[in-house]
């Protein structure tokens, strides 16, 4: 098998060079027993189906994962999505979580900061610090990163309609720690079409939303190079209740979508499209799950190959962050949470992850607790150190069952995708509502399974128990939406206000014609203008999105 020229020429053209660059995490890598594992399992012969459906992990088409040694030559980031109250307390749960062993930070933003309205709106009123940290202008940023060096640490932020300023903070927020924007690392989430389908926290209606998104890819490109662009979430649109197949055919008809929109904007597809990245959700069926990701994967190489044609590898690979399914979790007998997340976390990394959340055992009450965050974490330690599974490259390749499921989620996935394409794309999909739909009724028929019993899930259609001790949960108090508000208004009052309000002008013009805004909002933002005056402004010239509703 060794002497097979396409192995050959793998090992000498990529393996070779990740190596030297990064060497595996071992000298050699043996089970329990003493039994030396391989890199790589392959069949006994490398055929032409073999190539052209699997083929060599970071290698097109990326079926077997984006790099060559995968998890030998590095662990995925275990990146624990965490942010409520105030930037003081979420600086401290961050600071902790480091101190656990996360190797990267993801930023929760309270709703009023998604939706880009400051914490003193009316409409703000009672979700301030809530579901989220609060972030009204960089004063709250340069809290929220205190002691933590912004060029060591990666950050991902959940954040999509506003994501421009959030991303402007954060590179203030490095220059004043000495850090260039060059140094910076981590993910803007970005996607505002899968805010349209399943989530709902937009702003601007479709078409402005990709020159903001377009703008953010120009500018990135060359101020932030190691910093992914956006996040192409298929996480929200499985929560809302689609398929896995459907997942991860709206999620990559949604990449496609901002791919054109960034080449039509005039961008080189192979400058841009390596900092692209995406979001999924790991959810209970395990082997389906597993071979999603796989198929996932290969779609996105084809059609970032022969769509888009692509010409560097960087560009054709499918990199994604994922989080266990928060839908799965249960108020009945809530340790089952842990079994459940642990599954999931190993569907993540059998499919190949590059960084991963797991979620908490109590969450389907309410914000986690510390203990219950310590739990979630370990349990990614203990699936990266203690089982095994990352000792070796894709370790369920070549299954009969795998194989064929991933090959059918593959085949149906694209089916949905064509489909979309002769609506005229995703944007004519997202106006028209069928997509909406079409998610509406998978979530349907997986509620009625539940209830007629057809779908078991221990602990609420079976196996129950009556609920005697509820657990500890966390709440965030008023005073914190208080706070807020003081702070803020003290900020209006010793920033320079004449320079606010001729940044915001020099932003609405910029806005109403063709030129970049991100250096107008860092501008903005550099004197202390908040997300809410910031976002009014490009209100005032893109006008706000209406929900088609599905039904």
């Amino acid at each position: 098998m060794n002497e097979h020229p396409s192995f050959a020429a793998w090992e000498e053209n990529v393996l070779k060079k990740v190596l030297e660059r990064t060497p595996e995490r071992a000298k050699e890598f043996v089970t329990d027993s003493g039994l030396p594992i391989e890199r790589l399992a392959l069949p006994e012969t490398v055929d032409e189906k073999y190539l052209t459906k699997l083929g060599f992990p970071g290698q097109y088409p990326f079926t077997r994962g984006v790099h060559p040694t995968m998890y030998r030559g590095r662990l995925w980031t275990m990146r624990q999505y965490a942010g409520f109250s105030s930037a003081e307390d979420s600086n401290k749960r961050y600071r902790y979580l480091l101190e656990q062993g996360t190797t990267g930070l993801s930023v929760a933003f309270d709703l009023p900061t998604q939706i880009g309205y400051d914490s003193d709106h009316p409409l703000s009123c009672g979700e301030v610090g809530r579901v989220g940290v609060a972030i009204d202008t960089l004063a709250d940023l340069e809290a929220l990163f205190t002691g933590i060096p912004v060029d060591k640490v990666s950050t991902s932020m959940t954040i999509n309609a506003p994501a421009a300023v959030l991303l402007a903070m954060y590179v203030v927020v490095g220059e004043k720690q000495g850090v260039k924007p060059a140094q910076l690392m981590g993910t803007i989430q970005n996607d505002i079409l899968k805010e349209y389908i399943a989530r709902g926290t937009y702003i601007f209606p479709p078409r402005p939303s990709l020159r903001l998104t377009t703008d953010i890819f120009a500018w990135c490109s060359k101020e932030t190079p190691q910093f992914n662009t956006i996040s192409i979430s298929g996480y929200h649109i499985r929560e809302a209740g689609s398929t896995a197949i459907q997942e991860i055919a709206y999620t990559l008809a949604n990449g496609c979508t901002y791919v054109q929109a960034a080449i039509d904007a005039g961008l080189d597809v192979d400058v841009f499209a390596p900092r692209l990245a995406f979001f999924f959700n790991a959810s209970p069926d395990l082997f389906e799950e597993v071979a999603k990701f796989r198929a996932a994967r290969r779609l996105w190489a084809r059609f970032m190959k022969e769509r888009f044609h692509a010409q560097k590898p960087a560009s054709q690979t499918l990199r994604f962050h994922t989080q266990t399914a928060g839908y799965s979790l249960t108020a009945q007998q809530i340790d089952n949470n842990i079994v459940r997340v642990t599954l999931q976390a190993l569907a993540a990394v059998l499919g190949g992850t590059q960084s991963l959340h797991t979620n908490s055992r109590d969450e389907a009450f309410g914000l986690p607790t510390e203990n219950s965050v310590r739990t979630s974490l370990r349990t990614q330690q203990i699936i990266a150190c203690e089982s095994g599974v990352c000792n070796t490259v894709d370790p369920l390749a070549g299954s009969y069952f795998i194989e064929d499921l991933t090959d059918r989620i593959e085949r149906e996935a694209l089916t949905l995708i064509e489909e979309i394409d002769r609506m005229g794309g995703m944007i004519a999909a997202i106006e028209s509502g069928v997509v909406q739909r079409q998610i509406e009724l998978s979530a349907f028929r997986y509620q009625q399974q539940i209830d007629r019993g057809e779908r078991t899930i221990v602990g609420v259609n079976c196996f129950q128990e009556p609920e005697k001790v509820f657990p500890q949960t966390f709440r965030v108090g008023k005073a914190v939406e208080e706070n807020q508000i003081k702070r803020l208004h003290e900020i209006r009052k010793k920033r320079d206000n004449g320079k606010v309000k001729k940044n915001l002008a020099d932003l609405e013009e910029a806005a109403r014609g063709k030129e970049n805004v991100m250096p107008f909002i860092v501008e903005a933002v550099r004197c202390y203008t908040s997300i809410g005056e910031i976002c009014d402004a490009l209100r005032g010239v893109f006008g706000i999105y209406e929900e088609r509703k599905g039904f």
